[in-house]
């Protein structure tokens, strides 16, 4: 069975609740209007009869053992053919004893509902109650429909001389309200049109921009990662094709640095791999002559250290990059750059480049990764040994910050870095132009740092000029400055 849309669903649903309420509605509004229009119906009717009541006393005294004069019976007989005519109703006046003085026997013959249904019995016991003094307005289920009956006492002074009877078919009085019902059916039809029409209208906005998301994500998944969604609709929407156009760009953005770490992998591996077929080449078949054979097999060696640290620097990165946990510890940051530092002191000592350390305070322990914390101090201090001319000098510092925080500057006066380049100084593989001298690095030594620091929380950052380059980075800070080691 092949799913419906989104949008098919919302206007399927729409339809069923906007049909529930109109037929809801209707039903409400027919059954009001038509017991409305039997109550109207029903109280003009009892007016009628005690017109026609004190029109019958207003004719004569009418005494049990007087009937009616013909001029009188004129009266009544307009008045009760004004009843047939507007109501289709047949009235009996009967006098205390339970003859009956008038009546419209025409109406019998020409309604045969009323003439089926009269029962003489029903009337009787009807009447008998009415000279009792009640006032009856009854519906009797007949087998040819409900019939209406209303019964009044006509009093005289306070005694009850005779009654009134009228009885009408049901189907009378449903004319009053049959043309209502048509005006509410064509108006609900309307009013179902009307409002199918505007929901239409809004669920279209409202799943437009779902179809245009659907259709870039599909884009996105074969590999088209400029797709962009215009925002448009409601303000999730908006929202929810700002987050996509975002996601895109990210996705962009990876799968450029993704194809130009490739190529740049590419590039590192295989310069010093050509450099090195090339020596070994030469060294075989003769090129190169046995007496500096040495000299290019030392060259060949260098390259293979030098593929050697880009593998391993690739491993550190990805590493770091993946759910690799850390293992904090708390450490005397100070003691650690000073192990560094002897570490790196031939390259110094042939550089005769002078080092300075200058520290806020002593000792300084830190929460953090040591052996990561290590690697970045490493890369710092290597990086600015490499930069730095021969007689040049090296500062590291350390400073407290007020939010349980250090920071640690390893600063040198090299050649520095030009503006245009600092933002790419911590992209893998990136070496800025001016600092970039063949076999100097892999390009990754940045990148290391930057993963370890923000892997930690922390931030670092480079500040460049015609005098040098800074490289500074945060650490958290041991809340207790006193105690030798604690593993969190």
């Amino acid at each position: 069975m092949k799913n419906r849309t989104t949008f098919s669903r919302l206007m399927l649903g729409n339809v069923i609740i906007i049909m529930l309420c109109l037929v809801l509605m209707f039903t409400i509004t027919y059954f009001s209007v038509r017991d409305e229009q039997i109550k109207s119906r029903m109280e003009t009717l009892k007016i009628h009869a005690y017109d026609i009541a004190r029109l019958t006393k207003s004719v004569s005294v009418w005494p049990e053992s007087v009937s009616l004069t013909s001029s009188s019976r004129q009266f009544l007989h307009d008045k009760l053919y004004m009843l047939y005519e507007e109501y289709d109703a047949y009235c009996l006046v009967v006098n205390r004893s339970g003859r009956v003085v008038s009546f419209f026997l025409s109406i019998l013959e020409e309604h045969s509902e009323l003439k089926a249904n009269f029962d003489a019995d029903n009337i009787i016991n009807t009447l008998q109650n009415v000279l009792k003094g009640d006032e009856i307005t009854v519906q009797n289920n007949t087998k040819d429909g409900p019939m209406f009956t209303l019964a009044i006492p006509m009093l005289s002074g306070n005694s009850i001389i005779g009654a009134v009877y009228i009885q009408t078919a049901a189907q009378n009085v449903k004319q009053a309200y049959a043309n209502i019902s048509i005006i509410i059916a064509i108006s609900g039809l309307v009013i179902f049109a009307l409002a199918a029409l505007i929901s239409l209208y809004f669920h279209k906005q409202l799943t437009a921009p779902l179809a245009d998301m659907a259709k870039a994500a599909s884009d996105l998944s074969l590999g088209n990662f400029a797709t962009r969604v215009y925002g448009r609709g409601t303000k999730e929407m908006i929202e929810l094709s700002n987050a996509f156009n975002i996601m895109s760009q990210k996705l962009e953005e990876n799968e450029t640095v993704r194809r130009d770490f490739i190529a740049n992998v590419s590039h590192e591996l295989s310069s010093p791999l050509t450099s090195i077929r090339g020596f070994i080449q030469g060294i075989l078949d003769g090129t190169i002559e046995d007496d500096k054979a040495a000299q290019y097999l030392q060259i060949a060696l260098d390259e293979t250290d030098r593929l050697s640290k880009l593998v391993s620097s690739l491993l550190k990165l990805s590493r770091m990059q993946s759910d690799e946990q850390l293992n904090i510890s708390s450490f005397d940051i100070h003691e650690m750059i000073r192990l560094v530092v002897i570490t790196n002191m031939n390259k110094l000592e042939n550089k005769k480049q002078e080092i300075i350390l200058n520290f806020d305070e002593t000792p300084l322990y830190i929460q953090a990764d040591k052996d990561k914390i290590e690697q970045v101090l490493i890369n710092l201090v290597d990086n600015a040994i490499k930069y730095t001319p021969e007689n040049g000098h090296i500062s590291i510092l350390t400073k407290n910050t007020n939010d349980n925080r250090i920071t640690v500057t390893v600063k040198d006066n090299g050649i520095g870095i030009l503006d245009e380049d600092i933002p790419y100084v911590f992209d893998r593989f990136y070496m800025a132009e001016k600092a970039h001298t063949s076999g100097k690095g892999t390009g990754l030594g940045l990148a290391i740092c930057k993963t370890i620091i923000e892997k930690h929380g922390e931030k670092i950052w480079l500040e460049s000029s015609d005098n040098g380059t800074a490289f500074s980075f945060t650490i958290k800070k041991r809340r207790n400055n006193n105690a030798d080691r604690c593993t969190c």
